[in-house]
Protein backbone atom coordinates (compact mmCIF):
# COMPACT_ATOMS: atom_id res chain seq x y z
CA UNK A 1 0.00 0.00 0.00
CA UNK A 2 1.38 3.34 -1.02
CA UNK A 3 -0.12 6.22 0.86
CA UNK A 4 1.23 9.73 1.21
CA UNK A 5 0.25 12.27 3.81
CA UNK A 6 0.14 15.94 3.06
CA UNK A 7 -1.13 18.87 5.14
CA UNK A 8 -4.37 18.95 3.09
CA UNK A 9 -5.09 15.31 2.33
CA UNK A 10 -3.83 13.12 5.14
CA UNK A 11 -4.69 9.43 4.78
CA UNK A 12 -2.16 7.91 7.14
CA UNK A 13 -0.96 10.94 9.11
CA UNK A 14 1.96 10.71 11.48
CA UNK A 15 2.64 13.18 14.26
CA UNK A 16 6.18 14.47 14.52
CA UNK A 17 7.22 17.28 16.79
CA UNK A 18 9.82 19.78 15.69
CA UNK A 19 13.18 18.19 16.61
CA UNK A 20 14.95 21.28 17.91
CA UNK A 21 14.13 24.93 18.16
CA UNK A 22 17.43 26.21 16.88
CA UNK A 23 18.64 29.61 15.73
CA UNK A 24 20.15 27.78 12.75
CA UNK A 25 18.53 25.46 10.21
CA UNK A 26 18.97 22.06 11.85
CA UNK A 27 19.19 20.22 8.55
CA UNK A 28 22.58 21.76 7.89
CA UNK A 29 23.95 19.62 10.70
CA UNK A 30 22.39 16.41 9.52
CA UNK A 31 21.56 16.76 5.84
CA UNK A 32 23.37 14.44 3.48
CA UNK A 33 23.62 16.59 0.41
CA UNK A 34 24.81 20.14 -0.01
CA UNK A 35 22.23 21.37 -2.53
CA UNK A 36 19.28 19.71 -0.83
CA UNK A 37 16.57 21.71 0.89
CA UNK A 38 15.47 20.58 4.31
CA UNK A 39 11.70 20.48 4.73
CA UNK A 40 10.45 21.70 8.07
CA UNK A 41 7.31 20.20 9.53
CA UNK A 42 4.18 21.55 7.89
CA UNK A 43 0.79 21.87 9.48
CA UNK A 44 0.49 19.13 12.08
CA UNK A 45 3.27 16.95 10.76
CA UNK A 46 5.66 16.08 8.02
CA UNK A 47 4.18 14.77 4.75
CA UNK A 48 4.99 11.10 5.21
CA UNK A 49 4.81 8.19 2.76
CA UNK A 50 3.90 4.78 4.15
CA UNK A 51 4.41 1.74 1.95
CA UNK A 52 5.04 -1.85 3.02
CA UNK A 53 7.25 -2.71 0.04
CA UNK A 54 9.48 0.35 0.30
CA UNK A 55 9.79 0.15 4.07
CA UNK A 56 10.73 -3.53 3.93
CA UNK A 57 13.46 -2.91 1.37
CA UNK A 58 14.86 0.00 3.40
CA UNK A 59 14.73 -2.16 6.51
CA UNK A 60 16.92 -4.71 4.75
CA UNK A 61 19.29 -1.97 3.60
CA UNK A 62 19.52 -0.48 7.06
CA UNK A 63 19.80 -3.39 9.48
CA UNK A 64 23.36 -4.51 8.56
CA UNK A 65 24.58 -0.90 8.75
CA UNK A 66 22.98 -0.37 12.15
CA UNK A 67 24.52 -3.57 13.49
CA UNK A 68 27.93 -2.47 12.26
CA UNK A 69 27.39 0.91 13.94
CA UNK A 70 26.44 -0.71 17.26
CA UNK A 71 22.86 0.51 16.86
CA UNK A 72 21.16 -2.78 16.08
CA UNK A 73 19.13 -2.88 19.31
CA UNK A 74 17.96 0.73 19.29
CA UNK A 75 14.87 0.22 17.09
CA UNK A 76 15.86 2.93 14.61
CA UNK A 77 13.25 3.49 11.90
CA UNK A 78 13.47 4.87 8.40
CA UNK A 79 10.80 7.52 7.74
CA UNK A 80 10.07 8.51 4.12
CA UNK A 81 9.18 12.14 3.50
CA UNK A 82 7.02 13.00 0.50
CA UNK A 83 9.50 15.47 -0.97
CA UNK A 84 11.17 15.24 -4.38
CA UNK A 85 14.42 16.92 -3.34
CA UNK A 86 17.43 14.73 -2.59
CA UNK A 87 17.88 14.83 1.15
CA UNK A 88 18.17 12.74 4.28
CA UNK A 89 18.67 13.73 7.90
CA UNK A 90 18.38 12.62 11.49
CA UNK A 91 16.32 14.59 13.98
CA UNK A 92 16.66 12.29 16.97
CA UNK A 93 18.34 9.04 17.89
CA UNK A 94 15.49 6.84 16.71
CA UNK A 95 14.59 7.88 13.15
CA UNK A 96 16.41 8.46 9.89
CA UNK A 97 14.36 10.66 7.58
CA UNK A 98 14.83 10.11 3.84
CA UNK A 99 13.13 12.16 1.14
CA UNK A 100 11.34 10.22 -1.59
CA UNK A 101 13.54 12.15 -4.02
CA UNK A 102 16.64 10.46 -2.60
CA UNK A 103 15.11 7.03 -3.18
CA UNK A 104 13.89 7.91 -6.66
CA UNK A 105 17.22 9.32 -7.80
CA UNK A 106 19.43 6.59 -6.31
CA UNK A 107 19.98 4.26 -9.23
CA UNK A 108 21.45 1.39 -7.22
CA UNK A 109 20.90 -0.02 -3.74
CA UNK A 110 24.51 0.83 -2.90
CA UNK A 111 23.90 4.52 -3.48
CA UNK A 112 21.06 4.83 -0.97
CA UNK A 113 22.79 2.45 1.46
CA UNK A 114 25.69 4.91 1.49
CA UNK A 115 23.29 7.70 2.41
CA UNK A 116 21.86 5.58 5.23
CA UNK A 117 25.38 4.78 6.44
CA UNK A 118 26.18 8.51 6.61
CA UNK A 119 23.10 9.21 8.73
CA UNK A 120 23.90 6.23 10.95
CA UNK A 121 27.28 7.89 11.44
CA UNK A 122 25.55 10.94 12.89
CA UNK A 123 23.56 8.80 15.33
CA UNK A 124 26.48 6.58 16.35
CA UNK A 125 28.68 9.65 16.85
CA UNK A 126 26.19 11.25 19.23
CA UNK A 127 26.19 14.33 17.03
CA UNK A 128 22.70 15.45 17.98
CA UNK A 129 23.36 15.69 21.72
CA UNK A 130 26.75 17.26 21.11
CA UNK A 131 25.25 19.79 18.77
CA UNK A 132 22.73 20.74 21.44
CA UNK A 133 25.63 21.36 23.83
CA UNK A 134 27.43 23.49 21.25
CA UNK A 135 24.31 25.51 20.57
CA UNK A 136 23.77 26.04 24.29
CA UNK A 137 27.33 27.33 24.58
CA UNK A 138 26.87 29.48 21.49
CA UNK A 139 23.71 31.02 22.87
CA UNK A 140 25.47 31.81 26.15
CA UNK A 141 28.39 33.40 24.32
CA UNK A 142 26.01 35.45 22.17
CA UNK A 143 24.11 36.66 25.23
CA UNK A 144 27.32 37.64 27.00
CA UNK A 145 28.53 39.41 23.89
CA UNK A 146 25.28 41.30 23.56
CA UNK A 147 25.34 42.34 27.23
CA UNK A 148 28.91 43.56 26.85
CA UNK A 149 27.81 45.44 23.77
CA UNK A 150 24.97 47.09 25.65
CA UNK A 151 27.41 48.07 28.38
CA UNK A 152 29.75 49.60 25.84
CA UNK A 153 26.89 51.55 24.31
CA UNK A 154 25.88 52.90 27.73
CA UNK A 155 29.47 53.80 28.52
CA UNK A 156 29.82 55.52 25.16
CA UNK A 157 26.67 57.51 25.76
CA UNK A 158 27.80 58.52 29.25
CA UNK A 159 31.13 59.77 27.95
CA UNK A 160 29.42 61.37 24.95
CA UNK A 161 31.55 59.27 22.63
CA UNK A 162 31.61 60.69 19.12
CA UNK A 163 32.40 58.89 15.89
CA UNK A 164 31.15 55.34 15.48
CA UNK A 165 29.26 53.02 17.74
CA UNK A 166 31.68 50.74 19.60
CA UNK A 167 28.83 49.15 21.53
CA UNK A 168 27.09 48.02 18.33
CA UNK A 169 30.36 46.63 17.00
CA UNK A 170 30.90 44.78 20.28
CA UNK A 171 27.46 43.21 19.95
CA UNK A 172 27.91 42.16 16.31
CA UNK A 173 31.46 40.77 16.41
CA UNK A 174 30.88 38.03 19.03
CA UNK A 175 27.77 36.80 17.20
CA UNK A 176 29.71 36.49 13.95
CA UNK A 177 32.56 34.65 15.67
CA UNK A 178 30.16 32.27 17.43
CA UNK A 179 28.36 31.56 14.16
CA UNK A 180 31.61 30.72 12.41
CA UNK A 181 32.68 28.51 15.30
CA UNK A 182 29.39 26.61 15.30
CA UNK A 183 29.43 26.09 11.55
CA UNK A 184 33.00 24.82 11.75
CA UNK A 185 31.84 22.33 14.38
CA UNK A 186 29.04 21.18 12.08
CA UNK A 187 31.47 20.68 9.20
CA UNK A 188 33.57 18.50 11.49
CA UNK A 189 30.51 16.38 12.25
CA UNK A 190 29.84 15.91 8.54
CA UNK A 191 33.40 14.74 7.96
CA UNK A 192 33.12 12.34 10.90
CA UNK A 193 29.84 10.95 9.53
CA UNK A 194 31.49 10.39 6.13
CA UNK A 195 34.30 8.45 7.74
CA UNK A 196 31.95 6.44 9.91
CA UNK A 197 29.84 5.58 6.85
CA UNK A 198 32.82 4.11 5.03
CA UNK A 199 33.73 2.16 8.16
CA UNK A 200 30.22 0.68 8.35
CA UNK A 201 30.23 -0.20 4.65
CA UNK A 202 33.58 -1.93 5.04
CA UNK A 203 32.32 -3.89 8.03
CA UNK A 204 29.31 -5.13 6.04
CA UNK A 205 31.43 -5.96 2.96
CA UNK A 206 29.72 -3.33 0.82
CA UNK A 207 31.18 -0.88 -1.62
CA UNK A 208 31.52 2.80 -0.80
CA UNK A 209 31.51 3.65 -4.50
CA UNK A 210 27.78 4.38 -4.56
CA UNK A 211 28.13 6.83 -1.71
CA UNK A 212 31.11 8.51 -3.35
CA UNK A 213 29.36 8.69 -6.75
CA UNK A 214 26.24 10.18 -5.18
CA UNK A 215 28.16 12.87 -3.33
CA UNK A 216 30.16 13.68 -6.45
CA UNK A 217 27.06 13.97 -8.62
CA UNK A 218 25.38 16.42 -6.29
CA UNK A 219 28.57 18.28 -5.54
CA UNK A 220 29.01 18.89 -9.28
CA UNK A 221 25.45 20.21 -9.46
CA UNK A 222 26.07 22.59 -6.57
CA UNK A 223 29.45 23.98 -7.59
CA UNK A 224 27.87 27.19 -8.80
CA UNK A 225 26.48 27.71 -5.30
CA UNK A 226 29.91 27.60 -3.70
CA UNK A 227 31.89 29.70 -6.18
CA UNK A 228 33.21 32.69 -4.30
CA UNK A 229 31.56 31.55 -1.08
CA UNK A 230 33.31 31.88 2.25
CA UNK A 231 34.35 28.32 3.22
CA UNK A 232 33.91 29.17 6.89
CA UNK A 233 30.28 30.07 6.36
CA UNK A 234 29.45 26.74 4.70
CA UNK A 235 27.60 24.25 6.88
CA UNK A 236 29.29 21.37 5.05
CA UNK A 237 32.82 21.02 3.77
CA UNK A 238 33.16 22.61 0.34
CA UNK A 239 31.93 20.07 -2.25
CA UNK A 240 35.18 19.39 -4.12
CA UNK A 241 37.14 19.01 -0.91
CA UNK A 242 34.58 16.76 0.69
CA UNK A 243 34.18 14.50 -2.34
CA UNK A 244 37.95 14.22 -2.81
CA UNK A 245 38.46 13.25 0.82
CA UNK A 246 35.61 10.76 0.72
CA UNK A 247 36.75 9.18 -2.55
CA UNK A 248 40.29 8.76 -1.26
CA UNK A 249 38.99 7.11 1.88
CA UNK A 250 36.46 4.92 0.05
CA UNK A 251 39.03 3.58 -2.42
CA UNK A 252 41.11 2.12 0.40
CA UNK A 253 38.61 -0.71 0.98
CA UNK A 254 38.60 -3.98 -1.00
CA UNK A 255 34.89 -3.74 -1.92
CA UNK A 256 35.06 -0.69 -4.22
CA UNK A 257 34.14 -2.64 -7.37
CA UNK A 258 31.58 -4.93 -5.72
CA UNK A 259 28.18 -4.81 -7.43
CA UNK A 260 24.76 -5.16 -5.90
CA UNK A 261 23.14 -8.59 -6.40
CA UNK A 262 20.87 -8.70 -9.45
CA UNK A 263 17.81 -9.68 -7.40
CA UNK A 264 18.35 -6.79 -5.01
CA UNK A 265 18.81 -4.40 -7.92
CA UNK A 266 15.49 -5.52 -9.39
CA UNK A 267 13.72 -4.91 -6.08
CA UNK A 268 15.33 -1.49 -5.94
CA UNK A 269 14.13 -0.74 -9.47
CA UNK A 270 10.60 -1.83 -8.52
CA UNK A 271 10.66 0.39 -5.45
CA UNK A 272 11.71 3.40 -7.53
CA UNK A 273 9.08 2.62 -10.17
CA UNK A 274 6.41 2.47 -7.47
CA UNK A 275 7.42 5.85 -6.08
CA UNK A 276 7.43 7.41 -9.54
CA UNK A 277 4.09 5.77 -10.32
CA UNK A 278 2.36 7.17 -7.26
CA UNK A 279 4.09 10.54 -6.93
CA UNK A 280 4.50 11.74 -10.53
CA UNK A 281 1.70 12.66 -12.92
CA UNK A 282 0.66 9.73 -15.14
CA UNK A 283 1.96 11.48 -18.27
CA UNK A 284 5.33 12.02 -16.61
CA UNK A 285 5.42 8.34 -15.64
CA UNK A 286 4.86 7.35 -19.27
CA UNK A 287 7.69 9.61 -20.39
CA UNK A 288 10.05 8.05 -17.86
CA UNK A 289 8.80 4.51 -18.55
CA UNK A 290 7.70 4.51 -22.22
CA UNK A 291 5.75 1.62 -23.70
CA UNK A 292 8.82 0.23 -25.47
CA UNK A 293 10.39 -0.36 -22.05
CA UNK A 294 9.21 -3.87 -21.20
CA UNK A 295 11.14 -4.27 -17.95
CA UNK A 296 9.19 -5.39 -14.89
CA UNK A 297 9.83 -2.05 -13.21
CA UNK A 298 8.49 -0.09 -16.19
CA UNK A 299 5.37 -2.26 -16.34
CA UNK A 300 4.89 -1.72 -12.58
CA UNK A 301 5.10 2.06 -12.94
CA UNK A 302 2.69 2.08 -15.90
CA UNK A 303 0.19 -0.15 -14.07
CA UNK A 304 0.17 2.27 -11.13
CA UNK A 305 -0.16 5.26 -13.46
CA UNK A 306 -3.06 3.54 -15.23
CA UNK A 307 -4.84 2.81 -11.97
CA UNK A 308 -4.41 6.41 -10.84
CA UNK A 309 -5.63 7.80 -14.15
CA UNK A 310 -8.54 5.47 -14.92
CA UNK A 311 -9.20 3.37 -11.85
CA UNK A 312 -9.03 -0.39 -11.72
CA UNK A 313 -10.47 -0.81 -15.24
CA UNK A 314 -7.43 0.93 -16.62
CA UNK A 315 -4.95 -1.24 -14.78
CA UNK A 316 -6.29 -4.61 -13.67
CA UNK A 317 -5.00 -6.43 -16.75
CA UNK A 318 -1.56 -4.85 -16.30
CA UNK A 319 -1.51 -5.83 -12.63
CA UNK A 320 -2.53 -9.39 -13.47
CA UNK A 321 0.36 -9.58 -15.93
CA UNK A 322 2.72 -8.47 -13.16
CA UNK A 323 1.36 -11.25 -10.92
CA UNK A 324 1.92 -13.80 -13.70
CA UNK A 325 5.50 -12.59 -14.08
CA UNK A 326 6.20 -12.82 -10.33
CA UNK A 327 3.49 -14.86 -8.60
CA UNK A 328 5.49 -14.82 -5.38
CA UNK A 329 5.61 -11.03 -5.12
CA UNK A 330 3.10 -10.02 -2.40
CA UNK A 331 3.17 -6.36 -3.37
CA UNK A 332 1.63 -6.97 -6.79
CA UNK A 333 -1.34 -8.57 -4.99
CA UNK A 334 -1.40 -5.64 -2.61
CA UNK A 335 -1.59 -3.22 -5.55
CA UNK A 336 -4.48 -5.17 -7.06
CA UNK A 337 -6.33 -5.14 -3.75
CA UNK A 338 -5.77 -1.41 -3.32
CA UNK A 339 -6.95 -0.67 -6.86
CA UNK A 340 -10.09 -2.76 -6.38
CA UNK A 341 -10.93 -1.31 -2.98
CA UNK A 342 -10.42 2.29 -4.04
CA UNK A 343 -12.63 1.63 -7.07
CA UNK A 344 -15.53 0.63 -4.82
CA UNK A 345 -15.04 -3.13 -5.19
CA UNK A 346 -14.07 -3.92 -1.59
CA UNK A 347 -15.38 -7.50 -1.61
CA UNK A 348 -13.20 -8.35 -4.63
CA UNK A 349 -10.20 -6.72 -2.92
CA UNK A 350 -10.25 -9.17 -0.02
CA UNK A 351 -8.65 -12.14 -1.77
CA UNK A 352 -5.58 -10.34 -3.13
CA UNK A 353 -5.14 -8.41 0.12
CA UNK A 354 -5.37 -11.60 2.20
CA UNK A 355 -2.77 -13.20 -0.04
CA UNK A 356 -0.47 -10.19 0.25
CA UNK A 357 -0.84 -10.06 4.03
CA UNK A 358 0.03 -13.76 4.29
CA UNK A 359 3.11 -13.55 2.08
CA UNK A 360 4.67 -10.16 2.96
CA UNK A 361 7.42 -10.31 5.61
CA UNK A 362 6.10 -7.28 7.52
CA UNK A 363 2.44 -7.03 6.53
CA UNK A 364 1.18 -4.47 9.07
CA UNK A 365 0.26 -1.80 6.51
CA UNK A 366 -1.32 -4.41 4.24
CA UNK A 367 -3.34 -5.72 7.19
CA UNK A 368 -4.56 -2.18 7.81
CA UNK A 369 -5.85 -2.01 4.25
CA UNK A 370 -7.39 -5.47 4.55
CA UNK A 371 -9.26 -4.32 7.64
CA UNK A 372 -10.42 -1.22 5.80
CA UNK A 373 -11.71 -3.35 2.91
CA UNK A 374 -13.58 -5.59 5.34
CA UNK A 375 -15.27 -2.59 6.95
CA UNK A 376 -16.17 -1.26 3.49
CA UNK A 377 -18.08 -4.46 2.65
CA UNK A 378 -20.51 -3.71 5.52
CA UNK A 379 -20.80 -7.46 6.18
CA UNK A 380 -21.29 -8.20 9.92
CA UNK A 381 -19.03 -11.26 9.93
CA UNK A 382 -16.25 -9.41 8.10
CA UNK A 383 -16.69 -6.41 10.39
CA UNK A 384 -15.97 -8.56 13.44
CA UNK A 385 -12.87 -9.93 11.72
CA UNK A 386 -11.83 -6.37 10.88
CA UNK A 387 -12.00 -5.43 14.57
CA UNK A 388 -9.53 -8.17 15.44
CA UNK A 389 -7.16 -7.26 12.60
CA UNK A 390 -7.25 -3.50 13.17
CA UNK A 391 -6.77 -3.91 16.94
CA UNK A 392 -3.52 -5.75 16.25
CA UNK A 393 -2.46 -3.06 13.79
CA UNK A 394 -3.03 -0.08 16.09
CA UNK A 395 -1.46 -1.91 19.03
CA UNK A 396 1.77 -2.12 17.07
CA UNK A 397 1.45 1.29 15.41
CA UNK A 398 -0.93 3.56 17.33
CA UNK A 399 -0.13 6.48 15.03
CA UNK A 400 -1.88 4.95 12.02
CA UNK A 401 -4.78 7.39 12.08
CA UNK A 402 -6.85 5.82 9.30
CA UNK A 403 -6.56 2.41 10.97
CA UNK A 404 -7.92 3.96 14.18
CA UNK A 405 -10.75 5.56 12.21
CA UNK A 406 -11.65 2.27 10.53
CA UNK A 407 -11.47 0.49 13.88
CA UNK A 408 -13.90 3.05 15.34
CA UNK A 409 -16.32 2.38 12.47
CA UNK A 410 -16.03 -1.36 12.98
CA UNK A 411 -16.63 -1.03 16.71
CA UNK A 412 -19.67 1.14 16.08
CA UNK A 413 -21.20 -1.41 13.72
CA UNK A 414 -20.74 -4.19 16.27
CA UNK A 415 -22.37 -2.11 19.01
CA UNK A 416 -19.17 -1.50 21.03
CA UNK A 417 -19.89 2.22 21.36
CA UNK A 418 -17.43 2.93 24.17
CA UNK A 419 -14.58 1.39 22.17
CA UNK A 420 -15.74 3.28 19.09
CA UNK A 421 -15.61 6.61 20.94
CA UNK A 422 -12.17 5.82 22.34
CA UNK A 423 -10.74 4.84 18.95
CA UNK A 424 -12.21 8.01 17.41
CA UNK A 425 -10.68 10.06 20.22
CA UNK A 426 -7.28 8.46 19.62
CA UNK A 427 -7.55 9.20 15.91
CA UNK A 428 -8.36 12.83 16.71
CA UNK A 429 -5.25 13.02 18.90
CA UNK A 430 -3.15 11.77 16.00
CA UNK A 431 -4.66 14.47 13.78
CA UNK A 432 -3.81 17.09 16.39
CA UNK A 433 -7.49 17.87 17.05
CA UNK A 434 -7.30 17.82 20.83
CA UNK A 435 -10.64 19.55 21.38
CA UNK A 436 -12.54 16.85 19.48
CA UNK A 437 -10.43 14.13 21.09
CA UNK A 438 -11.38 15.36 24.57
CA UNK A 439 -15.08 15.49 23.75
CA UNK A 440 -15.05 11.95 22.36
CA UNK A 441 -13.00 10.65 25.27
CA UNK A 442 -15.38 12.25 27.78
CA UNK A 443 -18.25 10.38 26.12
CA UNK A 444 -16.23 7.16 26.15
CA UNK A 445 -15.57 7.54 29.89
CA UNK A 446 -19.29 7.60 30.57
CA UNK A 447 -19.71 4.31 28.69
CA UNK A 448 -16.76 2.41 30.17
CA UNK A 449 -16.83 0.96 33.69
CA UNK A 450 -14.94 3.28 36.02
CA UNK A 451 -11.34 2.18 36.40
CA UNK A 452 -11.38 -0.17 33.42
CA UNK A 453 -8.47 -0.03 30.91
CA UNK A 454 -10.66 1.79 28.38
CA UNK A 455 -11.81 4.28 31.02
CA UNK A 456 -8.19 5.00 32.01
CA UNK A 457 -7.15 5.59 28.39
CA UNK A 458 -10.10 7.91 27.84
CA UNK A 459 -9.33 9.76 31.07
CA UNK A 460 -5.75 10.35 29.87
CA UNK A 461 -7.10 12.00 26.72
CA UNK A 462 -9.60 14.09 28.65
CA UNK A 463 -6.69 15.41 30.71
CA UNK A 464 -4.70 16.54 27.67
CA UNK A 465 -4.08 20.26 27.43
CA UNK A 466 -5.40 22.21 24.49
CA UNK A 467 -2.84 24.01 22.31
CA UNK A 468 -2.21 27.64 23.29
CA UNK A 469 -5.02 29.85 22.02
CA UNK A 470 -7.37 26.95 21.27
CA UNK A 471 -9.81 27.92 24.00
CA UNK A 472 -11.91 25.65 26.15
CA UNK A 473 -13.96 22.83 24.64
CA UNK A 474 -17.62 23.51 24.10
Amino acid sequence: MMTATTPKTARWPQRFTRPLALPLAFAMAASVMLPAKAQAPQGRGLPIIRDAETEQLLREYTQPILRAAGLGKQNIRIVIINDRSFNAFVADGHRIFINAGALMESETPNQIIGVIAHEAGHIAGGHLSRLREQISKAETQMIVGMLLGVGAMVAGASSRNVGGNPGLAAMTLPQEMVKRSLLAYVRTQEDQADRAAVKFLNATHQSAKGMSDTFKRFADQSLFLSRGADPYLQSHPMPAERVANLTDLAKTNPYWDKKDPAALQQRHDLMRAKLYGFIDRPDAVLRRYPMQDTSLAARYARAIAGYRAAGVRGSVNQIDELIKAQPGNPYFYELKGQALMESGRAAEALAPLRHAAQKAPNPLLIQAMLGQAMVATNEPKLTKEAVAILKRVVTREPELTEALTQLAMAYGRTGALADADLASAQAAVMRGDIRTARLLAERAKKRFPVGSPGWIKADDIVGMKLPAGAGAPR
